[in-house]
């Protein structure tokens, strides 16, 4: 007979910014059941995304969905690990593989009635939030815990939640020591997304979120040619290294990181909840960067903002440039409506000391 207590279990095999999005769900289920969530998913970001969150218990990975269940070792061990403990709530959120993961469920012995599949019972509408159509389902109830009662307060659960914790702090203070950008304001810069590094080149053709060299260079020649003590981190995943390098190179300035090689995923959160502001392409670290609190303006491609426009909990500014239906391509925004935008963000106040009227300063480049 299920409990209140029983733990949800919340399957979703999405990208960074995909995960940061559920959380909100997370925090619904985790209030309706009384239990931190078990959350399924994929991606190496999975686990340090989640390590220490208030709302989830653990996390399981799928190496694959495709694969057969006999040639896959991680299929088999959820199984395992599902049939090991009384089943709870299901939510499965993903769009994709539907078939396989119903399968997986009966194998694992969880009844259909713990189980509420997202497609097709709550589908995305038009023009709807991610954000909103998971709050949508989250309200949503199995048939075997149809006793338990709705959300209380689904306003309180409109944006993500990160968690940053101390030792990650510590990690970034001694990170950014080694490189002395521990003095000044930081402006992290986030040009690449998988699409645009995929296969290790910049550029690729039919890539929609790509901003030119000249762009990147000139935006960070006119932040520092008007913020004396501004330091900016060139933001990215190993896999776009070679790019941030590229950037850094073009800008000719020992204000300027390429930290592509140097971001574990918990220092990159302790970095955006440090910073005092982001400028990024629409990809993951901008969903990470409004969830921690940091002034934000993001530049859109193919995407509507609608869907995608990251959400912060502490109401900090998140601006969004191009996106449909206007504009198709990041390339299509002109390096001035940046640079406007950026006069016009409210900066978080740096946790350094950094000189009178620095970040006063650092938003006003002519």
């Amino acid at each position: 007979m299920p409990t209140p207590s029983a733990a949800p279990l919340v399957i979703r095999f999405g990208a960074f910014g995909d995960m940061v999005l559920l959380t909100p769900l997370l925090r619904l289920l985790h209030l309706r059941y009384g239990g931190a969530c078990r959350v399924l998913g994929s991606g190496g970001w999975l686990e340090p995304l989640f390590a220490g969150h208030p709302d989830v218990s653990a996390t399981l990975k799928l190496a694959s969905r495709k694969r057969p269940y006999w040639l896959d070792a991680t299929q088999r061990d959820l199984v395992a690990r599902l049939r090991a403990q009384p089943p709870g709530p299901v939510y499965v959120c993903d769009d994709w593989s539907i078939d396989k993961l119903r399968w997986l469920l009966r194998r694992a012995r969880v009844p259909d009635g713990h189980c509420v599949f997202a497609n097709p019972d709550c589908m995305l509408r038009e023009g709807e939030h991610w954000i909103d159509r998971w709050q949508r389902f989250g309200a949503m109830t199995p048939a075997a815990f149809a006793s338990i009662p709705p959300a209380a307060d689904l306003d309180a659960m409109h944006a993500p939640c990160l968690v940053v914790h101390p030792g990650d702090r510590a990690d970034l203070q001694a990170w950014l020591r080694r490189h002395a950008f521990d003095d000044a304001p930081l402006v992290l810069l986030q040009p690449g997304n998988k699409r645009t590094l995929k296969r290790g080149r910049a550029g690729q053709i039919g890539d929609d979120k790509q901003w030119s060299l000249g762009n990147w260079t000139g935006l960070i020649h006119a932040l520092l040619a008007h913020a004396p003590a501004l330091k900016i981190v060139l933001c990215g995943a190993p896999a776009e290294a070679a790019l941030l390098r590229t950037i850094a190179d073009a800008a000719q300035s020992d204000r300027v990181l390429a930290a592509g090689d140097e971001l574990p995923l918990r220092r990159l959160l302790a970095l955006c909840e440090h910073a005092a502001a982001m400028i990024s392409i629409d990809t993951g670290p901008a969903q990470a960067a409004a969830a921690l609190g940091c002034p934000l303006i993001v530049l859109y491609g193919a995407q509507p903002p609608s869907l995608w426009l990251p959400r912060s909990p502490t109401g900090s500014a998140v601006v969004a440039l191009g996106g449909l239906p206007q504009r198709d391509r990041v390339d299509q925004i002109p390096l001035e409506e940046v640079l406007a935008a950026w006069r016009a963000l409210p900066l978080r106040l740096s946790v350094v000391a950094a000189p009178s009227g620095a970040l006063a300063n650092a938003n006003n480049p002519a």
